[in-house]
């Protein structure tokens, strides 16, 4: 009966180390990793930009009458 438990972790563990699933899985985290730094790399550049318009929209447009 132990010596069962043994061979069935003994098989467990040998195919937990053959899988290859892991590996795609891997590959599309670390694509999604480089394709969020791109957009957070182009993001904060792209910030200022869109600032800037709203801005110089904010300031060409007539002032309030305050009611």
């Amino acid at each position: 009966m132990f010596l069962d438990l043994i061979l069935k972790a003994f098989v467990q563990t040998q195919l937990f180390f053959r899988r290859r699933d892991g590996a795609s899985a891997i590959e599309y985290v670390i694509i999604v990793a480089i394709v969020a730094l791109v957009i957070i790399g182009a993001g904060s550049g792209l910030g200022d930009k869109i600032k800037g318009v709203f801005t110089s929209v904010s300031n060409a447009l007539p002032a309030g009458s305050g009611t």
